[in-house]
């Protein structure tokens, strides 16, 4: 996929955030889009990568996680598995909760651990990347085939 950025409006019309959320994001140092500045004000442009990020943020807090624990996740995601913003990539992970720990765990989405996982009465919370990356994949091919269009 070729390298392509989106504005801020962009980026909250793809992922369903708000402004307020992305600025937010942003000023928390969770999600820092490229920044450029002009002579009268800045212009912020988020990468594919960072809309993966922005919709996996939406999806956490999305599912009842506190931003703090969305945040922590977000970051647990980039150390464990630095390729989840390739589309071409199966990922399918799971939350789980960590009795002896006492601590969320990520880990890749195992169907007998988290049938157990429930069967004992703890959550579990899918991740599925996969999702994010169709919905974002089908947008940035629109937006191509529309500058393309627009171009000719």
């Amino acid at each position: 996929m070729k390298k392509t950025f989106f504005t801020s409006k962009e980026a909250a019309r793809i992922t369903g955030c708000s402004l307020r959320q992305l600025q937010y994001w942003r000023e928390k140092g969770i999600i820092v889009p490229v920044v450029e500045g002009t002579g009268t004000g800045r212009s912020v442009y988020y990468s594919y990568s960072e809309l993966v990020e922005l919709s996996l943020m939406k999806y956490l807090l999305s599912v009842g996680l506190s931003f703090v624990i969305a945040a922590h996740v977000l970051m647990m995601v980039r150390q464990q598995n630095p390729d989840f913003i390739d589309p071409a990539i199966e990922q399918k992970l799971m939350l789980l909760w960590n009795r002896k720990t006492k601590k969320i765990q990520l880990e890749q989405l195992e169907r007998e651990k988290a049938i157990a996982a429930l069967d004992d009465g703890l959550p579990v919370i899918p991740v599925w990347l996969d999702s994010i990356h169709q919905h974002l994949t089908k947008y940035v091919e629109k937006r191509s085939k529309n500058d393309t269009n627009s171009n000719s």
